[in-house]
């Protein structure tokens, strides 16, 4: 069955292999999944990913991160902006969920990045998923 929407398939793998307490989980890969990991590895959510050639589009294998004793470091995660539903925010305001203790991933025109880094850099754009 061909999937439609790759971010909301990473999120749903994401979640479930938190769930299951995995090691690591395997994901598609596009342009838009890649800024994704990037962003969950420079906000501490996971400890590493890397880009696996597959002979088609390529998948990523991102390793899971957890407490020292065990806790779940990714409690949600939530995929906000959808193909049905767009969702867009300026700079000021980006949502910051638990009150800034999680992060939201928004789309700009100079990339993928963090609520934080965009309020920062002073851009808007689109919301894709929040993390907390």
């Amino acid at each position: 069955m061909a999937v439609q929407d790759l971010t909301a398939d990473m999120l749903t793998r994401i979640r479930n292999a938190v769930r299951n307490r995995e090691k690591s989980v395997v994901v598609l890969s596009n342009k838009l999944n890649r800024g994704v990991a990037g962003v969950l590895k420079d906000e501490g959510y996971i400890a590493d990913f890397e880009c696996v050639a597959d002979g088609r589009q390529g998948l990523i294998r991102l390793n899971l991160k957890y407490g020292t004793r065990g806790e779940n470091i990714i409690n949600e995660i939530r995929r906000i902006s959808k193909s049905g539903c767009r969702s867009y925010s300026a700079a000021g305001e980006l949502p910051r969920p638990l009150q800034g203790l999680g992060i939201s991933i928004v789309s700009t025109s100079r990339g993928i990045m963090s609520d934080r880094r965009a309020r920062e850099m002073r851009v808007g754009g689109e919301v894709v998923a929040t993390v907390c």
